[in-house]
């Protein structure tokens, strides 16, 4: 039963968002306009206007005669969302590479940043490096985080739901990663935050921001430095009982004694991760040192690379064909740069699902490359700000942004 402090909660965040998309959608308003368009009492409009302009959502908007007509009197003072404050942010901690996106009160995406770092950095270092980034984010696009009302972060690697562990050392499991993001990002900006695998978040992302409408059956693949996924199912994305729901780079896909930095042999990160293609173009005399070179063979058409290519999307296929069986999704989406590079990749995992799957009726689930791309788990990260109310499991899919997203170069 939902105790009564938390149905008070819920119905409050409902009116919040009824005032603030009356201003999303209409600009400029009075107090009076406001409870008119939301129908909320004349009480209930003064309390959460003074809630957000207190927490820097809002601003008052310069007032003036609206017409000929227009009386002597002062004029109700008008209302307007604050462009340049940062409500929700999202941060994907990459095994690489950090990236973030802010949306403002009306869920708009309005800037996003990148930053670098080795992949032996220690991960305090990255965490700085990402604090780092913000900072600059707000010095290059104007965009101010006094305001934050929710952080949702992406974490690489393999990701528990128990409870957070102390980390005395360094951190190298994705709870250890958890635990200092956390509380680094709560001691610096006071506002809740949830956390994740980043991939999964990039799975919520395609989903709803990506997909063509609100995808509710969805499964994610994505080929990277190693391999990760994320389901999403009856439009909620699936966890698991300890949190590692989506590890498909760890089902095995190859009679190959290869060993998977999981202690197994023969995952399908050992074939069709960045690293075991490269690899195998070794092996078999073409030189590859980066995803470029694999780019630059397929449009040389170098026969050895697709064979390549090719073999690592039968690997992927079937590991796909088995999930799509036990979980029959709408879509799949395979994500990670080689899958926008190498269409033979995807093809050839699409003759083996369609083979894996002859048997299910009712048709092929439809299988593309991820649309998003480098801030796709920061993305999915806000998304799951708004999804982790139950107030908000039901969110509409995003609207695109309809201001200009300002990128931190």
């Amino acid at each position: 039963m939902i105790k009564h402090e938390g149905v008070h909660t819920m119905v409050r965040q409902s009116h919040r968002q009824r005032v603030l998309q009356a201003l999303r959608e209409h600009g400029p308003q009075s107090r009076s306009e406001l409870g008119a368009r939301t129908r909320l009492s004349r009480t209930t409009v003064s309390e959460i206007v003074a809630e957000l302009l207190q927490e820097g959502a809002i601003v008052a908007a310069p007032t003036g005669p609206t017409g000929p007509g227009a009386g002597s009197g002062r004029p109700p003072a008008r209302l307007a969302l604050d462009p340049a404050s940062a409500q929700f942010l999202g941060v994907d901690l990459g095994h690489r590479r950090a990236r973030v996106a802010v949306a403002d009160a009306s869920h708009d995406i309005i800037a996003s940043g990148s930053t670098e770092y080795g992949v032996h950095v220690p991960w305090p270092e990255r965490l700085q490096a990402t604090l780092d980034l913000i900072d600059r984010v707000s010095a290059e696009t104007g965009v101010h985080f006094h305001a934050l009302q929710g952080i949702g972060i992406g974490v690489a690697g393999p990701f528990s739901t128990r409870e957070p562990v102390a980390v005395a050392g360094t951190a190298t499991t994705g709870a250890e990663v958890t635990a200092l993001a956390v509380d680094a990002f709560s001691a610096r900006y006071g506002a809740p935050v949830v956390a994740d695998n980043n991939t999964r978040y990039a799975a919520l992302a395609e989903a709803i921001y990506a997909g063509d409408e609100n995808v509710q059956d969805l499964l994610y693949l994505r080929l990277s430095d190693g391999i990760g996924g994320g389901i999403i199912v009856g439009g909620r994305l699936v966890v698991g009982s300890a949190g590692f729901a989506g590890e498909l780079g760890h089902i095995s896909a190859s009679d190959s004694d290869a060993l998977c930095r999981c202690g197994k042999r023969g995952c399908l990160e050992t074939v069709a991760s960045v690293p075991a293609i490269l690899a195998e173009c070794r092996r078999r005399g073409v030189p590859a040192s980066t995803v470029e070179d694999i780019r630059a063979a397929v449009l040389r058409s170098d026969p050895v690379v697709d064979a390549v290519l090719r073999d690592a999307g039968a690997a992927v296929g079937r590991v796909l064909g088995a999930s799509a069986i036990a979980l029959n999704p709408a879509e799949i989406v395979v994500g990670g740069e080689i899958a926008r590079i190498a269409p033979a990749l995807l093809d050839q995992a699409r003759v083996s699902l369609a083979y894996d799957l002859s048997s299910v009726p009712g048709g092929l689930p439809t299988i593309r490359a991820a649309r998003l791309s480098d801030d796709d788990g920061a993305l999915g990260a806000i998304a799951a700000i708004f999804h982790s109310s139950p107030l908000l499991d039901t969110y509409p899919a995003l609207p695109a942004p309809h201001h200009p997203v300002r990128t931190a170069s």
